[in-house]
């Protein structure tokens, strides 16, 4: 997981896509604090950060040479200071991942249009923003522009050798790859079936509808949400390129800080979860600093709260203390390196292998007492590559074997979720693979929060700014996290004490 900071101009007027004609004075966090933006992150377990350091009006949170729309014509530290670098020196410090986001399309620049020119400057920009601040883990672009604006060609082939060049270990986002693709839409939700097999060449970066206006009772809204790109969300089983698919959505309806928002719940997030990295996925959660330059106090505490209820339910692998066989075992069940009791371990490295040509693969699990469970969390061992096409779960019940949920793709990792059941002896069936299938990691767990029959559709960003988003959003706000987090935390420490 990562956390994606939007910021800039847009967040002190109150704006989503900026002009590029905002006067760099407006940009003034008084109490800018990237270390604060790091802990926070760290705190709620992300392990990555990315930042926005030119947005599409142009304006550069760090002072570059090619253009004076920047840090440097702001009264910001008297015109002295650079976001970008305050953010490297606190992620290395706190051992978080860095990555940077440069737009292409630039709303201020005037040599927006001339082909060379302007990707000249682009590459530009790109270098100085991969020399000077140490480790870059993730460069991320994309091919947005709103409509009507000039037609402009993008030497991408060209931006990806600069950037593998300057930052080997970097990994590249866009709508298309080549390191990591865009799963198609702002919501955060992957496809049910998630690839990280693909074929770039199907995919063209920035191929989406511009820029749109919806009405909703009688008001009008920006709205930047791409329409799905379901190839994008499933990937390609035949697929020729490693393009595993990130999902970006924000904790706010907007992409930058506006004082009328407020953040989703730590519910939402958690469903968020269970669709993102569920599902095969990075998820990419933006949490937009507001204008004093400090992450805001409520979107905090629902990073916080969402850190519990992940930890509640997943520190706790209802299948630790139980006996695993399996339908075969590569080498036999002499051989340890593949044996069954491998899926218990934390990582990929340590597998389930079973024998070779087999058409059956099963991994049975007793649990050694009847337990109640409602989540099934597995993993493959993807440095293997990603094989399994379909599996099941079964229990048994009365004697007899019980479907309980169907799924597809595993990949990194994969949970499923269902109705309560309760059961001593699991089956875990693989239906269908690419090659013979490796389980690396299996997991039973209970989780007390979410109702499968409760869940609600957030397909679509809107990006707008009225009080009315407020009233609205809070009469909205499904579940107060806070009061459930409490009487659980409360109730799961009566019950450790009995």
């Amino acid at each position: 997981m990562a956390l994606f900071f939007h910021f800039g101009p847009n967040t002190f007027t109150d704006s989503e896509w900026g002009t590029g004609l905002a006067e760099p004075s407006v940009f003034n966090p008084t109490r800018l604090n990237t270390t604060q933006w790091v802990q926070v992150a760290k705190d709620a377990g992300f392990n990555r950060v990315i930042l926005t350091a030119k947005h599409h009006d142009g304006f550069c949170l760090w002072s570059s040479e090619y253009t004076d729309y920047s840090v440097k014509s702001s009264s910001w530290r008297n015109g002295t200071g650079d976001v970008v670098k305050e953010l490297a020196l606190s992620a290395k410090e706190a051992g978080v991942d860095l990555g940077l986001y440069l737009s292409p399309w630039d709303r201020h620049e005037v040599s927006y249009g001339k082909t060379l020119e302007c990707n000249e400057f682009y590459m530009g920009q790109m270098t100085e923003l991969l020399t000077r601040y140490g480790e870059i883990k993730e460069v991320w672009l994309d091919g947005a522009k709103g409509e009507g604006e000039k037609d402009m060609e993008y030497f991408f082939d060209t931006w990806f050798s600069l950037i593998h060049q300057l930052q080997p270990g970097a990994v590249i986002f866009s709508d298309a790859g080549p390191d990591t693709r865009w799963i198609g839409d702002e919501a955060g939700v992957a496809g049910s079936t998630c690839w990280s097999l693909f074929n770039r060449s199907t995919a063209k970066i920035g191929g989406t509808d511009p820029l749109s206006v919806i009405t909703i009772s009688n008001m009008r809204f920006l709205s930047t949400s791409r329409p799905s790109n379901r190839y994008s969300q499933g990937g390609d089983p035949s697929g020729h390129d490693w393009v595993p698919a990130e999902c970006d959505v924000s904790i706010r309806p907007g992409w930058f800080w506006h004082a009328s928002e407020i953040p989703k719940s730590a519910m939402r997030l958690l469903d968020i979860y269970y669709n993102s990295v569920g599902r095969n996925c990075l998820l990419l959660l933006n949490v937009p600093p507001n204008s004093s330059g400090l992450l805001s106090a409520e979107d905090t505490q629902v990073l916080q709260e969402f850190a519990e209820l992940r930890k509640l339910i997943f520190s706790n692998n209802l299948a630790k203390n139980g006996l695993f066989s399996a339908s075969s075992t590569r080498g036999g069940t002499n051989d340890s390196r593949f044996k069954p009791f491998n899926v218990l371990e934390e990582g990929i490295y340590t597998y389930w292998a079973p024998e070779e040509n087999q058409s059956d693969w099963e991994l049975h699990l007793d649990l050694q007492e009847s337990l109640s469970f409602n989540v099934l969390r597995v993993q493959e061992p993807i440095h293997m590559g990603q094989r399994i096409i379909e599996f099941h779960l079964e229990i048994k019940e009365d004697g007899d074997w019980k479907k309980v949920i169907n799924g597809t793709t595993v990949g990194y990792q994969r949970f499923l979720q269902f109705p309560t059941v309760e059961s001593q002896h699991l089956k875990f069936v693989i239906d269908k693979t690419r090659a013979d299938p490796f389980i690396s990691f299996l997991g039973i767990h209970m989780d007390k929060f979410s109702s499968v029959d409760n869940k609600f559709d957030n397909s679509s960003q809107l990006h707008f700014n009225s009080s009315v988003v407020l009233q609205q959003a809070r009469w909205n706000h499904f579940l107060n996290s806070s009061e459930l987090l409490q009487q659980t935390t409360q109730n799961h420490a009566q019950s450790a004490a009995m």
